[in-house]
């Protein structure tokens, strides 16, 4: 409801946000999915319908009968700010003891209690917009590939096992004692068959299940969006889709992607930031350091190490002992799992000052120096290992780490590209 709605008798239906009483005046905010509304309840008008509304507490659920009214204070942080409504019934459709956590953007409610509590979760403005992006998501996807010829197919969830990259879930039969239906881990069998039968465009947005290990960036259960085409080259396929990305973008963020999205192969990727899917939107890439470090030096770590790489930090030779500390913390962690950190500070007035500074000669840093690109004032940090996709996965974890130390990663800034020519076998 918006000024031009004013006079008009309307009924709303929702929750109570919030509840305050100023002189013979009591204000209710009531909320639903559209947002939220102010009601306003006079005293002075009807004072056994105000004195029921004083009654009213967070997230009884209610209906209200009133008239929409110009607010005389407007309140310019909510669409609906500029009206009110003048309650004229109320009716408590539910009542409700105190939630445990606050119904709010920024809630007191930790993820555990949240989860228990999901349904009023659910509640809060930042998690139905999250929602209500999916939604969106979903229809612009179904209608862009409608438009390219594509054919929705809904794909069984008990299929038999087919060997994939994770462990199948797997449901009992009743009907055969002993055997086994598996959840598809995608339905990679099953559009390969409509490829076969002629469908030669299929989508779904497909539930997939994988009985794996949980992880930031994997759960057992996902969607995805599931696509087959027949009679196709990489690049007709890599066109399409970019088309699709280039869609989202605009109806969702009204963010223009490029014209063409840059390609990167994989072990580009790996050589050059130890990941792929790596962030391109700041640089710190990878320096491989076997050349400049191994050999000319007493150091028997790096002597006997199969990969030494290096990142170079712009503006960090200042860095102190405890921010190294935490550094070196951070990459013996469990989650990242080296064996320690070497830092090389080259400060701003010429020196060098590094973890294992006795083990070389100056000109070694010099030439270290040269082969990282740095500056005066720069510092570079250094992993080794014997696994060399391994520690180059560690150093990713470092280089994105020092990434949000230094504010390098803008949630709102997107450098897109596609990872191609995946090894089968890594």
């Amino acid at each position: 409801m918006r000024l031009s709605d004013v006079g008009r008798e309307v009924t709303l239906a929702g929750w109570v946000q919030r509840s305050r009483k100023m002189g013979g005046m009591t204000f209710v905010d009531i909320r639903d999915r559209y947002g939220i509304t102010q009601i306003v309840f006079n005293e002075s008008a009807d004072a056994p319908l105000c004195a029921v509304a004083n009654k009213l507490g967070r997230e009884y659920c209610i209906r209200i009968k009133g008239v929409v009214n110009e607010r005389q204070s407007k309140n310019d942080k909510m669409p609906t700010g500029d009206i009110e409504i003048i309650a004229k019934e109320l009716n408590i459709l539910s009542e409700s003891i105190t939630p445990p956590f606050t119904i709010e953007d920024n809630t007191d409610g930790g993820d555990d209690i949240r989860m228990k509590y999901r349904y009023l979760d659910l509640r809060r403005s930042a998690v139905r917009k999250n929602m209500e992006l999916r939604h969106r998501m979903t229809i612009l996807i179904r209608n862009f590939l409608d438009s390219k010829q594509f054919i929705e197919v809904e794909t069984p969830i008990l299929i038999g096992s087919t060997p994939e990259g994770a462990r199948d879930f797997v449901v009992p039969s009743r009907m055969n004692p002993g055997q086994f239906y598996a959840l598809p881990q995608s339905p990679q069998t099953l559009k390969q068959l409509l490829m076969v039968s002629g469908f030669d465009r299929y989508f779904q947005i497909a539930k997939c299940f994988r009985d794996e290990d949980l992880r930031a960036d994997r759960q057992p259960e996902f969607t995805q969006i599931d696509c087959e085409m027949s009679f196709v080259e990489q690049d007709d396929v890599l066109d399409l889709f970019e088309d699709l990305c280039r869609h989202l973008f605009k109806e969702v963020l009204n963010v223009e992607l490029p014209a063409r999205l840059q390609q990167m192969s994989w072990h580009d990727a790996m050589r050059r930031f130890g990941s792929d899917k790596p962030d391109v939107r700041f640089g710190m890439e990878f320096v491989e350091l076997v050349d400049v470090l191994q050999g000319t030096g007493t150091f028997p770590v790096f002597d006997s190490a199969k990969y030494i790489g290096g990142i170079c930090v712009p503006g960090c030779a200042d860095y102190t002992r405890k921010q190294l500390d935490q550094l070196t913390d951070f990459v013996k962690s469990q989650q990242v799992g080296a064996k320690g950190l070497v830092y090389v500070k080259f400060n701003a007035d010429g020196t060098v000052k590094s973890s294992i500074d006795k083990f070389y000669s100056p000109e070694v840093w010099q030439t270290l120096k040269e082969k990282m690109g740095a500056n005066d004032g720069d510092l570079v940090l250094i992993l080794s290992g014997d696994n060399v996709n391994k520690t180059r996965g560690q150093l990713c974890s470092l280089r994105l780490e020092m990434g949000d130390r230094l504010g390098l990663r803008d949630k709102n800034r997107f450098e897109c590209l596609w990872i191609v020519d995946f090894p089968l076998f890594e």
